[in-house]
């Protein structure tokens, strides 16, 4: 697997080009964002955040990973981009 980490995701608006929209904590094999938390709970606004930096890198799937929950499995959350590819 290929593993990036703070990954710089630059942004196109309205013809102006910012060279860092973002950074993705980690991406794997260029097609899934990790994006990591350590919050007592996660809410609807980091699913919006890993959304949006879903459609604006164009890639399809992400998972929200939460390290404060007493079990790893119950801090996964997976966030999909329903882009049009058109």
């Amino acid at each position: 697997m290929q593993v990036k980490r703070q990954v710089s995701v630059p942004l196109v608006y309205e013809g102006i080009k910012f060279k860092e929209a973002f950074r993705a904590d980690i991406v794997v094999n260029e097609k899934v964002i990790l994006e990591l938390k350590a919050v007592e709970k996660l809410t609807r606004a980091h699913k919006k955040q890993l959304l949006t930096y879903l459609k604006l890198s164009e890639l399809r799937v992400g998972l929200l990973l939460n390290f404060s929950e007493e079990l790893m499995k119950h801090g996964i959350s997976r966030v999909v981009n329903q882009f049009d590819e058109s």
